[in-house]
C-alpha cells in the first residue's frame, strides 16, 4: 500500500520535530516544490476542518506541527520545561538592532543603543543570535545575526516578515 501525500506530510511533520522545508517536502513526495506546497496547504486545511488539536504552521521557510494557541492554555500542566524568564528591555533592544541591521558588530549595536550590548551573551545562550562572520574593519570584529530559532520563537517565516521600521535608514539611531 502506497501512502497518500497527506499521510506522508503528516508523518514527516510529526516525526521531524523541527520545521521541514518546502524543498525537503518536495523531495520526499517526489513532486515539484509548488505541488508539495499545495499538498501541504491541503493537509493543513484538513487538520483545521477535522479539529484534531494540532495544526500546520508556516515558519522559518518551512512547516511544522503546532498546538493551536486556543488549546495551549489547557495543556500548560503537561508542558515542560518551564518557560525561560522574559528577555529584559535591553536584550530586546539588542535583538531588534541585530534583527533589522544584520550583520552588525557589537560596536555598531552599542552606538545605535547608546549603551552596552552585553545582553548579546544572553541572546547567544538562548540561540536567538549567533556569530555570522567578521567585519573587514580594523580588528575584524565579530558580526552578529539572528538564527533560525529566532524565526521560530517569534513565529516568522523569514526576516521579511519583520514589521517595517519608519525610515529604514539606521543612521538616525546612532548616538554620539
Amino acid at each position: 500500500m502506497t501512502p497518500t501525500a497527506q499521510a506522508l506530510i503528516g508523518a514527516a511533520l510529526l516525526a521531524a520535530g523541527r520545521p521541514i522545508t518546502r524543498r525537503e517536502l518536495a523531495d520526499m513526495l517526489g513532486l515539484p516544490e509548488e505541488a508539495a506546497v499545495r499538498a501541504t496547504e491541503a493537509f493543513a486545511r484538513s487538520l483545521r476542518e477535522a479539529e484534531l488539536g494540532f495544526e500546520v504552521e508556516a515558519v522559518a521557510g518551512g512547516y511544522r506541527l503546532v498546538v493551536p494557541p486556543a488549546l495551549a492554555a489547557h495543556l500548560a500542566p503537561l508542558l515542560a520545561p518551564p518557560p525561560l524568564p522574559p528577555l529584559s528591555a535591553a536584550a530586546l533592544e539588542v535583538l531588534a538592532v541585530i534583527a533589522y541591521r544584520q550583520p552588525v558588530t557589537r560596536a555598531e549595536i552599542e552606538a545605535m543603543r547608546g549603551g552596552s550590548a552585553s545582553s548579546i551573551v544572553t541572546l547567544q545562550e538562548r540561540e536567538l543570535v549567533k556569530v555570522v562572520g567578521r567585519s573587514p574593519a580594523v580588528g575584524q570584529p565579530l558580526l552578529y545575526g539572528t538564527t533560525e530559532r529566532f524565526l521560530l520563537e517569534f513565529g516568522l517565516t523569514s526576516l521579511e516578515d519583520l514589521p517595517p521600521l519608519e525610515g529604514a535608514d539606521f543612521a538616525h539611531l546612532l548616538r554620539g
